[in-house]
């Protein structure tokens, strides 16, 4: 019955307290209360303009994500500073120990090719012979091909390569091991990759139509954030 009368008596206040919305509930309070002031000769409690005023509070900080919880769940790229500009790593305040990385990749090469290489027919010679040496010393080459790598001390580097004959690929698998302060996953993936890339030229001169795909980190080990393996 208050609210009806207070429309009835004072049109315009509807109207002021409508505009003023976008300025906060806090500045429509309170000239809704000096419009009942001058109808009634007094104004109303103070409790209606706390309430909206607490009211306003809690929407503008339910409207806001804490910046706490955005730091607690985001991820900080380490090759890149402050600033935003690239930067090497340093790892000299990490624990050394035993590392592992396995890489994969496939090569689809196609009924055609695939059957030259399966018979040892290519003009370049012995494709997957090649093929493994070639990411071999890629593995040994990472720190020199991707520029934000550290020169590490490989103690093993191993390639292997097969034949699937139910797509007409290569698999290649790529395994590298050291004992110090960062991983070799990309010792591992480049040693795949580079052979891949060996298939494909071996290759190119029977077809064009050679996809290297699936290049991937099957699993790794050692290190502060320990054990991954693809799918798990």
């Amino acid at each position: 019955m208050l609210l009806r009368r207070i429309v009835a008596a004072c049109p315009q206040s509807k109207r002021m307290f409508s505009s003023s919305v976008g300025h906060g509930y806090e500045s429509a309070i309170q000239e809704l209360n000096k419009e009942m002031e001058s109808v009634f000769g007094e104004s109303p409690a103070n409790t209606l303009a706390s309430s909206a005023t607490a009211s306003n509070c809690h929407l503008n900080n339910e409207s806001q994500p804490s910046s706490q919880n955005i730091g607690e769940s985001s991820f900080e790229l380490t090759h890149t500073g402050k600033s935003g500009e690239a930067q090497m790593v340093d790892v000299s305040p990490k624990e050394s120990t035993k590392r592992t990385a396995i890489a994969v990749c496939k090569v689809i090469l196609g009924k055609k090719v695939f059957d030259l290489v399966l018979a040892n027919q290519m003009a370049k010679g012995d494709v997957l012979t090649v093929a493994k040496i070639a990411g071999i010393t890629a593995a040994k080459q990472t720190s020199s091909l991707i520029p934000l790598c550290h020169n590490i001390s490989l103690s093993h580097v191993q390639v292997n390569l097969g034949l699937n004959h139910e797509d007409f690929s290569v698999t290649i698998e790529g395994e590298a091991a050291s004992t110090g302060k960062t991983g070799v996953e990309m010792e591992a993936m480049t040693a795949v990759s580079i052979a891949g890339l060996t298939v494909y030229d071996m290759c190119k001169a029977a077809s064009k139509d050679i996809a290297i795909t699936d290049i991937r980190l099957k699993h790794k080990s050692g290190g502060k954030s320990g054990e991954y393996t693809w799918g798990q």
